[in-house]
């Protein structure tokens, strides 16, 4: 009792998170757990199926399709956002005129709502009346309208939509790393005759490793569970070539439109969700024991 009187104070603190944590995190996943095994429609009773979600999930055709979608799209992201990121901060990190305004503009992108974000770059690659495509009509770069969002170019589209949304927030954690690298370093590599490639290559990446990794660890796990924009864009097409597992797992507690071949399906979506956890923890996992075989080269 003296115990708790003593940190009673802090517990009132801590209650409201603690208490929305249980609600809204730790409840839908011991919801979404038991219903697992359940045929349940989110209506009318649910019915004791065992492991019959499980073998319709390893046959499905579309979650499938979705998971290479998946990794599809985070691997683009990643190679284009990181390394454009990195050379961004370096940049940004040097005495140059206007630096500051050149970092709020890079950042500002990541404080737009991604469906917002979504709405104006569907205006800009509307394949009919879209401005990129009278913008290149005009110049007589193109002499048709590009299908943008049609099944050859959508997955790119939504590619480089994430990148431009998330390359100022991955500059601005390269750019935390950066200002703790003393400039000694640089400077006594500069006396020995190092140029700035030499620099960058055997002192900024080195000394940048452990931000790195957490940037990169942050940026697949981002990448892995990215939909809003592309829900948004083209609901997963056209013909499934942007269904992420995200999206898809959405689609089977909230199905979009009529036409997207999903129907609500609560103790399947369940399921789905789980393997999709599992799929995003084995990844991150791996990525892990990478980095730590990576540590002890070094």
């Amino acid at each position: 009792m003296k115990k708790l009187k003593l940190y009673s104070t802090g517990y009132l603190f801590i209650f409201p998170s603690l208490f929305l944590t249980l609600v809204f995190a730790v409840y839908p996943i011991v919801w979404a757990i038991r219903y697992m095994f359940y045929d349940y429609q989110g209506y009318g009773e649910a019915i004791f199926i065992g492991i019959e979600n499980f073998t319709r999930l390893f046959h499905d055709k579309l979650f499938w399709d979705s998971v290479v979608n998946t990794f599809v799209y985070a691997g683009g992201k990643l190679i284009l956002t990181l390394p454009l990121a990195l050379i961004l901060a370096v940049i940004l990190n040097r005495a140059i005129r206007g630096r500051q305004v050149l970092r709020a503009i890079y950042f500002m992108p990541t404080v737009i709502s991604a469906a917002v974000m979504a709405v104006i770059f569907f205006i800009i690659f509307n394949s009919y009346n879209g401005l990129l495509n009278k913008l290149l009509t005009n110049f007589h770069i193109i002499s048709e309208p590009i299908d943008w969002l049609g099944p050859k170019f959508a997955m790119l589209t939504v590619i480089l939509i994430a990148v431009w949304g998330g390359l100022g927030n991955y500059m601005l954690l390269f750019l935390a790393g950066l200002q703790n690298i003393p400039n000694d370093v640089y400077e006594s590599a500069a006396l020995d005759g190092a140029n700035e490639l030499q620099k960058f290559w055997y002192i900024t990446i080195p000394m940048l490793g452990p931000v790195l990794q957490i940037v990169i660890m942050y940026a697949i796990i981002i990448s892995l569970k990215g939909y809003e924009s592309i829900m948004v864009l083209t609901e997963g097409g056209p013909i499934g070539k942007t269904e992420v597992m995200f999206l898809y797992v959405y689609k089977l507690f909230f199905p979009v439109s009529t036409g997207s071949g999903v129907e609500q399906q609560f103790g399947y979506g369940s399921a789905v969700g789980f393997m999709t956890a599992v799929i995003v923890g084995i990844i991150t996992a791996l990525y892990f024991y990478v980095s730590k075989r990576l540590n002890k080269l070094y």
